[in-house]
């Protein structure tokens, strides 16, 4: 691979610096009164850095945040601290019926279920929806849905 006559091959990718636009060449990142000048204080100051504290005497409050931990509701109870009380309790269930429930007794209306057969589902637990309340203030804390 040689290079086009008249072009020179650069030896060395470009610096920093020069990809940046950052005068090389200028020995200080300040304007420096030159000597004999007398300085004026107009730009004579470096401005702030990012890192560096804004002047003055600002309070720092420091405020602690607890985060508690989602908690995942299922068909069993659950130890947790309730919400609305703030006591440690084991969840109280309550099942209703829910849209699991109602398409089971649909489909076996369909399959010829129909003298009665198809509303066991409303009797079995496993297919309802359950709902989690504190024992102690009677709030509802979280509900599981099976559809």
């Amino acid at each position: 691979m040689s290079a086009p006559s008249g072009v020179p091959v650069p030896s060395a990718p470009p610096s920093y610096e020069e990809t940046t636009g950052i005068n090389v060449s200028y020995p200080h990142p300040y304007p420096v009164p030159e000597p004999g000048q007398k300085p004026d204080g107009k730009g004579m100051n470096p401005p702030p850095y990012m890192g560096q504290p804004a002047l003055g005497n600002n309070p720092v409050t420091v405020q602690t945040v607890y985060v508690q931990q989602p908690v995942v509701f299922y068909d069993r109870p659950v130890q947790m601290r309730c919400p609305s009380c703030n006591q440690m309790i084991v969840t109280r269930l309550s099942y209703d019926s829910g849209a699991l429930t109602w398409l089971s007794c649909g489909g076996l209306c369909l399959l010829g279920c129909i003298a009665g057969c198809c509303l066991i589902p409303f009797c079995i637990d496993a297919l309802k929806d359950v709902d989690h309340t504190c024992p102690n203030c009677n709030a509802l804390i979280g509900s599981y849905k099976r559809l």
